[in-house]
């Protein structure tokens, strides 16, 4: 038997050979379809919990800009109204009606039930309103008189003449400072969102990058990426102190706050003497004309043509020049002496120091097409706002939807069959509109400029963009320091990092709409994600 079974494996050794060797091929084969399998399920969790994470941090993000748009407008706020004082003009022409009221002996102005005979109905109301924001009572504050009599001596004539003069000045003064501080507020809330977009973005992205590096050179013992901040538990890492480095970047937003607001008061205030000079406190004014002259003082502004526009430097306003930035630190509290201010914001052997990268990027990104598209489109819905809506309604009486206007349609609605109104009544509204706009909660304005899709989306170019710019200067830190222990761990680096090098994130040329930012930064994610 045993003889006979010897003889039947030597007879059929080769088929069994075959057989065995088909079957461990085969176990092989299918181990490692499993495997991969296993390791592709791996990967799809991590890179949807990566996706998240991004997601999450970058929706903080915005949250957190809105929060510091909202703590930082006050102080901008005060300043406007401060330099554009429309209640005190508004006190000076209740100062002159009152001495002349009591000149004439017609009693304390409070009695009166009314105004004078040159002042209409509707007069009343709107110098009523524009008194409610100084507490001064309406009766006591007149429109100048077409006409002054001669009757009296020539040296009461004379008196007359001067306090007509005065009376017109005053007058021409308050229409064009509760124009242009209105105006103004809406420039500066425009800016601030995005300068507040643009640094905290910027910051954001160093975080993550940071996280993202810190797990793949095994600085961090954690599997996962965390959302607490390890750059000050490690001062040999690259973004070690970087604590520092962010406070004085954010402090620069104290130029915009206490210096580019004045120079956009002075251009918007040129322009609205320029439109509306022609008008008298007297004159009738329709809403479609106040769109229109509202319409003409953005192109003085901001270009009258979109190569206008793109060729407008808004940089000026919104941070310092090189010589100017130690004086802004200086002034914004930091306690630094001079040395150290000059390290961080300039050009070091070993590259350059975080903060100059910083304003540089921040520069880079002021001065494209796309941000000035985006200014545009948070302009529009400001402006629309303010003029399609709120002096509508006050103003006009006139009956708005609910649902904000859709900014892809004309920015000035055509209205029709509107019966105009004094110009006063329009500047009440605008009196009263420009606390809101600075000191409003909610603030409807930043509510309506949020609303821009384009804004999150410049928001999400900005988080993903010059993210090999970000990562090399982590490779000469933290890579180089762990090149013995872990080589593979700078190879893959290095591959991820050449892998973003090839394609652009933000195309500073283009004009387009940025519908595809957020899937650009995703897909940027994966990418580094597969290779670290």
């Amino acid at each position: 038997m045993i003889s006979a079974t010897r003889r039947w494996f030597r007879r059929n050794r080769a088929p069994i050979a075959i057989g065995i060797g088909v079957l461990g091929a085969g176990y092989v084969a299918t181990q490692y379809v499993l495997g991969k399998i296993s390791d592709a399920r791996e990967r799809m969790s991590s890179d949807r919990i990566a996706r998240e994470n991004l997601r999450r941090r970058f929706e903080q993000n915005q949250e957190d800009c809105t929060f510091t748009v909202l703590a930082l407008l006050p102080t901008a706020t005060d300043n406007i109204l401060s330099e554009l004082e429309t209640e005190r003009i508004t006190f000076e022409l209740q100062q002159q009606k009152a001495a002349k009221l009591a000149k004439n002996g017609e009693g304390h102005p409070s009695e009166l039930g009314s105004g004078p005979p040159s002042v209409t109905d509707e007069d009343g109301k709107s110098i009523m309103s524009i008194q409610s924001e100084s507490g001064v009572h309406a009766s006591q504050v007149e429109l100048p008189s077409a006409t002054i009599s001669g009757d009296g001596p020539h040296e009461g004539g004379q008196q007359s003449q001067r306090a007509r003069r005065s009376k017109l000045q005053l007058w021409n003064d308050l229409k064009i400072s509760a124009i242009t501080r209105a105006f103004t507020l809406i420039y500066t809330l425009a800016l601030l969102a995005l300068l507040t977009r643009v640094q905290l973005n910027l910051l954001g992205r160093r975080s993550y990058l940071s996280s993202v590096v810190s797990l793949a050179t095994g600085a961090m013992n954690e599997s996962t990426i965390t959302l607490e901040n390890h750059d000050d538990d490690n001062p040999d890492q690259a973004y070690g102190n970087d604590f520092e480095t962010n406070r004085k970047y954010l402090t620069f937003s104290w130029w915009l706050l206490h210096r580019g607001w004045r120079e956009i008061m002075v251009k918007v205030q040129a322009a609205v003497k320029d439109v509306f000079s022609t008008l008298s406190p007297r004159d009738d004014i329709t809403m479609e004309r106040f769109s229109e002259m509202t319409l003409e003082v953005r192109k003085k502004v901001e270009g009258a043509t979109q190569a206008d526009r793109n060729a407008s430097k808004w940089l000026p306003y919104l941070l310092p020049p090189r010589d100017q930035e130690e004086f802004v630190l200086q002034k914004s509290g930091m306690t630094l002496d001079s040395t150290s201010v000059a390290s961080s914001t300039s050009t070091s052997s070993s590259g350059t120091a975080p903060l100059r990268r910083l304003l540089d990027e921040t520069s880079d990104l002021v001065e494209s097409p796309p941000f000035t598209q985006v200014l545009t489109l948070l302009l529009d819905a400001g402006f629309s706002m303010l003029v399609d809506r709120k002096v509508a309604q006050q103003s006009f009486k006139v009956t708005v939807p609910s649902d904000p206007p859709d900014l892809g349609t004309h920015r000035v609605q055509e209205i029709v069959d509107i019966a105009p109104v004094k110009l006063p009544i329009v500047l009440a509204t605008l009196t009263r509109q420009a606390h809101i706009i600075g000191n409003g909660v909610p603030n409807e304005y930043l509510q309506a400029m949020e609303q821009v899709r384009d804004l999150e989306a410049f928001a999400a170019v900005v988080y993903s963009s010059n993210w090999e710019n970000e990562v090399t200067p982590m490779m000469e830190g933290g890579v180089q320091e762990t090149k013995g222990k872990d080589a593979a761990v700078e190879t893959n680096l290095a591959a991820s990092n050449d892998t973003m090098g090839q394609e652009s994130i933000i195309d500073v040329g283009t004009t387009s709409r940025f519908e595809n930012a957020w899937g650009k930064a995703v897909d940027m994610v994966d990418k580094m994600g597969a290779k670290a």
